[in-house]
């Protein structure tokens, strides 16, 4: 199968949209989230997507199907919340592993049954690789600022758990995603370089921050510029921004770090701002004409969606892309000079 660090020079990359937004569309209650297996679990389970990629398998791959057959050449795996950290909500730590494996096999093998289809566009599997629920370089008490919720180490560790699980079930890439403290991305991406060697392997690792609000910040204060700069050290395959804005307002921060950056630029925004009832009205036209701004401007090299997306969003953005060249990269010989 093609490189996709090749296929990047040749085109734009377009991602799937939201795994969630799909979900709701299911309306599974609490039962449908415990299955046979968990039925008799102590604890609320409603809510916890990543659990449905072993009780609610089929609905994942075809979430997935869906996503490929709008032409998406990357589908994200259904591992947001694959830590022990966020999975000690539900009191389910010890399933992580299975979780992150089961995931990723669902999706890849939806990904080889396009690939053999249609050879010519081979499909991918990035495993999802989300920010935790705690972050450790802010106190989450107001009156203690010196207290951490978690280390380094904590989330090193939990992130090499999860790391391995995607690539034992198949990932190709790995997507660390929705960054809103860069310590945090630190540490997973410190933990995906201890996988690659241990394993003496090569893994594409595509880095997403999220820009919280409009002084163009992280949760934890960094400009776009800075974050680049704080992940620039590490070999990745791309950086770029998701969730939090809607494409509109994305714009300035790709601007940043796609003229300052030698790794490809990757975006996917929500379909617009939350409404009052936190629902995401842009329709795929009205996303796909903002998305028209990056291609114009030559601001990106992968492109999809997050909150409020959907494989009709997918569609017209794939449709858009396909009329435009990708954002220039320096050749990977060059990159490693």
């Amino acid at each position: 199968m093609e490189k996709i660090e090749d296929i990047l020079q040749k085109r734009i990359l377009v991602l799937d949209g939201a795994m969630g937004t799909m979900l709701q569309r299911y309306k599974f209650e609490e039962e449908d989230f415990r299955g046979e297996r968990f039925k008799d679990w102590e604890h609320p389970l409603k809510g916890n997507n990543d659990l449905l990629s072993l009780t609610q398998p089929k609905a994942i791959a075809d979430i997935h199907r869906k996503y490929f057959e709008a032409g998406a050449d990357i589908v994200e795996t259904n591992t947001f919340s694959g830590t022990t950290i966020a999975m000690a909500d539900y009191h389910m730590e010890d399933l992580v592993y299975e979780l992150n494996y089961e995931s990723a096999r669902i999706a890849k093998e939806v990904a080889n049954e396009f690939t053999a289809k249609e050879p010519h566009k081979p499909r991918f599997v990035a495993g999802s690789i989300g920010p935790t629920n705690k972050t450790a370089s802010m106190s989450p008490d107001v009156n203690d600022p010196g207290f951490r919720a978690i280390s380094f180490d904590e989330l090193r560790e939990a992130y090499k758990q999860q790391v391995e699980a995607l690539l034992d079930g198949g990932s190709d890439l790995l997507l660390v995603e929705t960054i809103f403290d860069t310590l945090n991305a630190k540490a997973a991406l410190f933990a995906i370089e201890e996988v690659k060697d241990e394993r003496n392997i090569e893994v594409p690792i595509m880095v997403s921050g999220t820009i919280t609000d409009a002084s163009g910040r992280t949760l934890s204060g960094q400009t776009a510029e800075a974050f680049l700069i704080s992940v620039s050290h590490i070999p990745i395959l791309s950086v770029g921004f998701n969730c939090a804005l809607g494409a509109k307002q994305l714009v300035p921060h790709l601007e940043v770090i796609s003229a300052k950056s030698d790794f490809a630029t990757s975006a996917h925004p929500n379909a617009g701002l939350p409404n009052a009832f936190g629902e995401y009205d842009e329709t795929p036209e009205q996303m796909a004409s903002q998305i028209k701004e990056y291609l114009e401007k030559g601001l990106v090299n992968i492109v999809g969606g997050c909150c409020g997306t959907t494989p009709e969003h997918i569609k017209a953005i794939v449709e858009l892309t396909e009329q435009y060249s990708p954002r220039k990269l320096k050749s990977t010989h060059e990159t490693h000079a």
